[in-house]
């Protein structure tokens, strides 16, 4: 195959969805109904998955990583490109990547509308578009003090699969589907509009990516905003079960890989927010508060502050 003989094979649809126009010419053309969100992950072979993952996997993975992004918005997918370099032509790989990529591209209506392949050491890098209303995007920096602080689902597994691969070791099936497929939260963010401040998905550690809300809303109010986090209600992975107590807080707290939202919101959206959450059927924990004690701090069920690592996931530490 040579490259544009492999674009129409595993890429190429036909119809852009709701895109005015999608594959085939030197741009894609979109006409979104509110304020376009956009955002770009790029996913790299032994970086961020396993040399030994399945091309199914990689390829709902790496659309999931972006419209987990979409979601932390409240914004609804509408499209995305694909950048893609590979080390050679494979048609096995690519027939297994593309499934994965469009069964979950087409579970929200997203469609895939251009991009560029090379080829080279295996690079996915997806740049995805959505709409929200200007006036309810869930921006990192709306947080406010009296907040009350979300999560959804259940924390933790995905790193724990992490580091059973890292250390040479079978993950259990539970903790490995949390790893490999990866579920955004989309019908949750487009619910969380008109009740949330902020939200960001948790990506990197729950810890670490609430710490990027604070920073980013302490900025925006010109005051300091903290966080007190209360450790038992910290919804813990039921695949942790048999892991130490510490050890699997360790993990919801700090690990990576959950794709789950964490948002704030003020103490009366309470009601509809749980009664959203159980229309959709996800579970959400009310696991804290923002305040102005500067700080992101972690508490047991009496009260005392527990030795955390606040610190999130970064590529170059």
């Amino acid at each position: 195959m040579d490259e544009f003989a492999l674009i129409r094979r595993f890429f190429d649809r036909g119809a852009a969805g709701d895109a005015l126009l999608g594959i085939g010419d030197d741009c894609a053309l979109l006409a979104p109904p509110d304020a376009l969100a956009v955002t770009t992950d790029m996913l790299v072979g032994g970086r961020h998955f396993f040399d030994e993952a399945r091309p199914r996997v990689i390829g709902h993975k790496s659309l999931a990583v972006n419209l987990s992004d979409l979601a932390a918005m409240g914004a609804e997918p509408l499209a995305f490109t694909l950048a893609l370099a590979l080390p050679a032509a494979d048609a096995a790989w690519l027939t297994e990547f593309s499934a994965g990529l469009f069964e979950l591209a087409d579970r929200h209506r997203c469609a895939l509308i251009g991009g560029d392949t090379t080829r080279g050491p295996l690079n996915i890098c997806i740049t995805a578009f959505g709409h929200v209303p200007r006036e309810q995007a869930l921006r990192r920096d709306r947080a406010r003090a009296g907040d009350d602080l979300w999560v959804s689902g259940e924390l933790g597994a995905a790193a724990h699969a992490v580091a059973e691969r890292q250390a040479g070791r079978v993950a259990a099936d539970a903790a490995a589907a949390r790893l490999d497929w990866p579920v955004p939260r989309i019908e949750l963010g487009v619910a969380l509009r008109a009740l949330a401040h902020a939200a960001i998905d948790v990506s990197d550690g729950l810890l670490g990516d609430v710490g990027h809300v604070l920073e980013r809303s302490s900025a925006a109010a010109g005051e300091v905003l903290g966080a007190e986090i209360d450790g038992p209600a910290v919804p813990v992975d039921a695949a942790l079960a048999a892991l130490p107590e510490p050890m699997r807080l360790a993990l919801a707290l700090a690990g990576g890989d959950d794709y789950e939202l964490a948002f704030t919101a003020p103490p009366a959206s309470r009601a509809r927010i749980d009664a959203a959450a159980a229309d959709l059927g996800i579970r959400i924990s009310r696991i804290g508060r923002i305040d102005r004690e500067p700080g992101l701090r972690v508490v047991d069920r009496d009260g005392r502050r527990l030795p955390v690592n606040a610190r999130s996931f970064d590529h170059f530490r």
